[in-house]
């Protein structure tokens, strides 16, 4: 496997410490780390850290249709893993590493070099939430992983227990399975315990997790030795035969790919071929040339394993690193094309968030002007067309420096527009069967008279007919050749300039096939071309649903409250807040909450009672995914006597509570 920027793993691993010095069992802000012993794997401790709760991913992996065609793999490499993204609650750096081309691949694989590397649960929400699978790694490199191997492969009961430990760990965290890498020797009789482990993993996540992959790095071989095949041989086919995959080492030749499809036979799309983006023996050089490798690979019929995309973000390509991003994955699509299909069902929601930010918004109104990251805070990705030449009259992008609907995003739509012109781009590229119930289609656009903005549905009937549908609040010009028809949309309620439109349909039969932004003017606006609107949000939802929607308060409880002190005015508050249902529906439940706190001085309660102030007092502290929020440093001037804690919910339509209607819970703070 490359490594991060040198040969050396321990340099690789000292570039991140993902660890903190700290006791993980006691309570403190909530991290991801790998487990770096087999002792900690043997012994499970890892479930007895704090931080283990705020580490399972909650977003269940959107189905997908078969993947009955070569696929592409996305490893992770990114200065030896556990940067900004191992902050469970989100950091404060907004420059941090993120990935949002997500309709691109159907496998992402967390890596590092520590010996069990658990993906943060930012990763595993977000990529299934557009239906890619997500993989820890597990790695055994140099004489420490000879002797770690000796230990776990001694008998075939060792490695059937280890291979459990993992399994158990992927089911409990939430993820999609193991990428297994041993890059070191083993002993010859050894073998046939590692090949146990392969295979008894393989199983019991199949049967925990229907659907989960174990995939083999191409590395030792069957005889024991540390020889990269660079291609499927006799030499590792039987670690291919026993799981879902193998991902080969990156320094295939031309002709490789072919051989390797002819001996994986019916299997060949489990075929991976490593891609090193930062060129390191790579056929075809990786970086600004990757396309050269995914054309070959496409045409042979087998999968792609692109290794280290994060070399745009390291090497800090120019202008910038989202103008660069967009512009690197565009290679892929160019080459492979679009993989995934969203939305599949409904609801359907997004409001183009990416993860990062510089605030933080909800129906209009500002929560936080502070800057943000939380890659499980990114919604559905629109699939934009990347254009570097600026060719098109109107430019488009998401931002998250401009003014958010909701969460910290936006697409931007800025350019001209001369006379009756108008400008239509994708933005999804759904796959949704539509009964006969409504669907209602709402949407938010901040923009001027001039510059109107509206949604163009494309459909395909039961007879393969296709027909758009444009939804607007106004009738744009018509020229003589257009061929879609035009639903008015009504203007519900402005919040901050912000407009929200809304209408329904019943399309019975008929498959929604595309979803995109339609740019235009009104038939009595100024000659003035210049034309500037911003998109906050899309949503369809299906009206009996959402006449289904049930109810389910939540009971908020406060444990590991204390106070430390700051200065001599004041104290920092650190308390766990975990909820739960008071009456389970199932799966039923949101997966996204709103933490807010409210201080109450003596000067505003005299009595006990439940906390009575006005919103405009309310602070927001952050978002959660899992039930539970951990408040590490919220200060508390010495006249505070206590802190009511809200939790706003995010139901499955992306609807959020009325902050009034909130759960909340007084902390008391006389006596701390």
């Amino acid at each position: 496997m490359p490594k991060s920027k040198s040969d050396s793993s321990s340099d690789a691993v000292a570039e991140s410490e993902a660890v903190p010095l700290l006791d993980l069992a006691k309570p403190s802000l909530p991290i991801s780390f790998p487990i770096k012993s087999l002792q900690d794997l043997k012994s499970r401790s890892y479930f007895d850290s704090f931080h283990f709760q705020f580490n399972r991913s909650t977003v269940p992996l959107r189905r997908n249709e078969s993947t009955n065609r070569p696929r592409v793999l996305v490893c992770h490499d990114m200065k030896g893993g556990y940067v900004e993204d191992k902050w469970v609650q989100g950091c404060e750096n907004e420059d941090g590493f993120s990935i949002w081309h997500w309709y691109l691949m159907d496998v992402f694989v967390y890596f590092s070099h520590s010996l069990v590397t658990l993906p943060p649960p930012c990763w595993t929400n977000t990529a299934h939430r557009h239906g890619v699978k997500v993989l820890g790694t597990f790695i055994t490199e140099w004489d420490e992983g000879k002797a770690t191997c000796k230990e776990m492969f001694a008998t075939k009961e060792s490695a059937q227990m280890y291979a459990e430990r993992l399994a158990e760990l992927a089911t409990a965290l939430g993820f999609d399975g193991w990428l297994i890498n041993i890059e070191n020797e083993i002993d010859e009789e050894q073998i046939p315990n590692l090949m146990e482990f392969v295979s008894h993993l393989t199983k019991i996540l199949h049967l925990f997790t229907p659907g989960a992959l174990v995939i083999w790095y191409d590395s030792v071989t069957v005889h024991g030795h540390l020889k990269w095949q660079d291609r499927l041989t006799e030499k590792n086919k039987p670690f291919f035969d026993l799981c879902d995959g193998i991902f080969m080492n990156y320094t295939w030749k031309e002709g490789y790919p072919k051989l390797s499809a002819e001996a994986a036979g019916d299997r060949k799309f489990d075929v991976y071929m490593g891609i090193d983006v930062f060129g390191r023996g790579s056929f075809g050089g990786g970086q600004w040339t990757v396309n050269a490798a995914l054309d070959l690979l496409k045409r042979n019929n087998v999968s792609a394993a692109i290794f280290a995309p994060g070399w745009v973000y390291e090497t800090a390509q120019p202008p910038n690193f989202h103008t660069a991003q967009n512009k690197w994955w565009s290679l892929v699509e160019k080459s492979w094309g679009i993989v995934q299909s969203y939305p599949q069902i409904l609801p359907f929601y997004s409001d183009f968030n990416q993860g990062f930010g510089y605030h933080v918004s909800l129906e209009g109104r500002q929560l936080s002007d502070a800057p943000w990251y939380n890659i499980s805070c990114q919604s559905l990705q629109p699939l934009l067309v990347f254009s570097e030449d600026n060719k098109h009259i109107i430019q488009v992008n998401v931002d998250a420096r401009e003014a958010s609907y909701n969460g910290g995003g936006n697409i931007s739509f800025r350019g001209k527009l001369e006379g009756d012109a108008c400008f239509t781009t994708r933005l999804f590229k759904p796959h949704l069967q539509l009964s006969s119930s409504p669907i209602t289609i709402s949407y938010s656009v901040k923009s001027d008279e001039t510059s109107k903005l509206g949604i163009m549905l494309s459909f395909s009937s039961p007879s393969h007919e296709t027909k758009s549908i444009l939804v607007a609040p106004q009738e744009p010009i018509r020229k003589s050749n257009d061929t879609f028809l035009h639903c008015l949309a009504t203007s519900l309620l402005t919040v901050s300039e912000w407009t929200v439109h809304e209408t329904s349909l019943v399309m019975d039969g008929h498959t929604l096939t595309e979803i995109s932004a339609f740019c235009y003017r009104p038939e009595n606006s100024t000659k003035k071309p210049e034309y500037a609107a911003l998109l906050g949000h899309i949503s369809i939802k299906d009206q009996v649903q959402l006449q289904q929607k049930p109810e389910s308060p939540l009971v908020i409880e406060a444990q590991n409250v204390e106070l430390v002190p700051r200065n001599s005015s004041s104290k920092f508050l650190r308390v766990k807040l975990e909820w739960k249902q008071k009456h389970l529906q199932g799966s039923m439940f949101p997966t996204r909450y709103n933490v807010y706190a409210q201080i109450i001085k003596l000067s505003d309660q005299r009595s006990r009672k439940v906390l009575e102030k006005p919103r405009s007092n309310t602070v927001f502290l952050g978002i959660a995914h899992v039930q539970a929020f951990y408040v590490s440093e919220l200060v508390v001037e010495s006249d505070v006597k206590g802190v009511t804690f809200v939790v706003q919910t995010c139901d499955e339509d992306s609807t959020w509570r009325k902050l009034d209607d909130s759960p909340n819970l007084l902390v008391q703070l006389e006596g701390l």
